[in-house]
């Protein structure tokens, strides 16, 4: 399978992005009116290059559209643009964190994120309703712990359960990840991007620049190892199409979860200090992402920032949305989503309530930035604190399980530190996370976060 679409050139070519193009470029304020029947033309041309031609053809027009006057939005990604949008009530911050705590505090963050990631990877791109079903059948609703493929067949048959993608290698591993088949936290991009901007971190610094994390993308992360709007950048960067342009360039999936995965990274090394956090975070967001793609990274980042030194969910939410334009798509979602906690709905119904706004079976719907961070405040909101509570939230609400399970768990583990998780939730990664990144094919969880707070320390 892999072989064929490396032959037909589906990898890099760009065209199979242009439906998404024109929702993107709608829910951007632009008017696509007429655009679709082009599109339908190009993707029914045979492949080869005046196709792909024909394709950046059509992305470059769409580019070229203007903002509609009566879009309710202001939405800059240049980070000065974004801080002049950002709400003039913002808190300060700047809260310095306790030294003696803080190797706990880092490496809580590092086993939550694998822990969460873990939980929501073997039922990634399931529906809420199959993985409510699952948990139900298995005796595990609401989810207390990890799912497994050790179950009765008529359960596997039901779910169509399997253990391994057969041939297809994802992030160069064909494992599922179910719990009884594993012994680490298996490679998935959501590890991936902390562990390579750690990377960056340690041979530069934080005075590392956007060009600094292309070039360690080129050099330390193999291709194949990317998806959607990274898969783009990567090809923008290799072209000589550089950041932050390279985030927007006929890039369909331009506000995608990809940046807000990569985030984690750099609220971790700035304590305290959430503006900090989102400027870290905006230099690696430009590379593949764009206005709201750029802001989940942003909003993630800031949170992690102010969880070094605060248990308290609602602050932490409120720091994150401190650091992101007040008028944007994101923080509007986010803020339903602290009403629905203040009137008082259970977890359960907030999910509805995002679910009658986003599709799960739309694919737009599923891996956009703004449906995946309202998922991350619902769970942490509603969890309160709960390590369990919270990563179970965060996954019974389906959409990108993985990636939402790994950013909930990396925040409320870092409130906590790691001697408060529950070891039936850090145990089974055996203190290890396998990666596809040059140089950490294999590493200690512990070794990391000795590594990352070194970064701290260095200032």
């Amino acid at each position: 399978m892999i072989n064929e679409m490396l032959r037909r050139g589906m990898f890099f070519r760009g065209v199979d992005g242009l439906q998404v193009e024109l929702i993107e470029a709608q829910q951007e304020g632009k008017d696509v009116n007429g655009l679709k029947e082009e599109a339908d033309r190009i993707l029914q041309m045979g492949d080869g290059v005046e196709k792909m031609m024909a394709a950046n053809t059509f992305y470059d027009k769409i580019s070229a559209l203007p903002i509609r006057e009566d879009f309710d939005y202001v939405e800059p990604s240049d980070i000065e643009g974004i801080r002049k949008a950002r709400p003039a009530n913002r808190d300060s911050y700047g809260v310095p964190p306790e030294e003696d705590g803080l190797y706990d505090k880092i490496y809580g963050a590092w086993l939550g994120r694998c822990a969460g990631c873990l939980l929501g990877k073997p039922v990634e791109r399931w529906t809420r309703s199959k993985i409510d079903g699952l948990a139900k059948d298995t005796s595990n609703y609401p989810i207390s712990e990890y799912f497994s493929s050790d179950v009765p067949n008529d359960i596997k048959e039901k779910y169509d359960m399997k253990d391994t993608w057969g041939p297809v290698k994802i992030y160069g591993s064909n494992v599922v990840g179910w719990i009884n088949t594993v012994d680490a936290m298996p490679p998935d991009d959501d590890t991936n991007y902390t562990i390579l901007g750690l990377k960056v971190l340690e041979e530069v610094g934080k005075s590392f620049t956007s060009i600094d994390v292309a070039a360690e993308w080129i050099n330390s992360l193999p291709a194949l190892h990317l998806m959607t709007a990274e898969r783009v950048g990567y090809r923008n960067i290799i072209s000589g199409i550089l950041p932050p342009e390279s985030g927007w360039r006929r890039n369909p999936y331009r506000e995608w979860i990809g940046a807000q995965i990569r985030a984690d990274i750099f609220g971790y090394v700035a304590p305290g200090n959430p503006e900090e956090a989102a400027e870290l975070a905006w230099r690696d967001a430009v590379l593949a992402q764009h206005k709201n793609g750029i802001y989940g990274e942003m909003f993630v980042a800031a949170m992690l920032a102010l969880a070094h030194v605060t248990k308290d969910i609602g602050r932490i939410v409120d720091a994150g949305l401190d650091q992101i334009p007040e008028n944007s798509r994101l923080a509007e979602g986010v803020r339903k989503v602290i009403l629905w906690k203040k009137d008082g709905l259970s977890w359960e119904q907030a999910i509805d309530a995002l679910h009658e706004i986003y599709d799960e079976t739309q694919i737009y719907d599923w891996c956009l930035t703004t449906s995946n961070a309202m998922v991350v405040a619902l769970a942490l909101l509603f969890g309160e604190g709960d390590f369990e509570k919270s990563i179970a939230i965060s996954v019974h609400a389906g959409f990108d399980t993985d990636c939402n399970g790994a950013t909930v768990g990396s925040i409320v583990g870092m409130t906590l530190g790691a001697k408060a998780l529950p070891k039936k939730w850090t145990a089974p990664l055996n203190d290890t996370v396998t990666s596809g990144v040059a140089g950490f094919a294999s590493s200690r969880i512990s070794d990391l976060a000795s590594r990352t707070v070194e970064v701290i320390r260095r200032g």
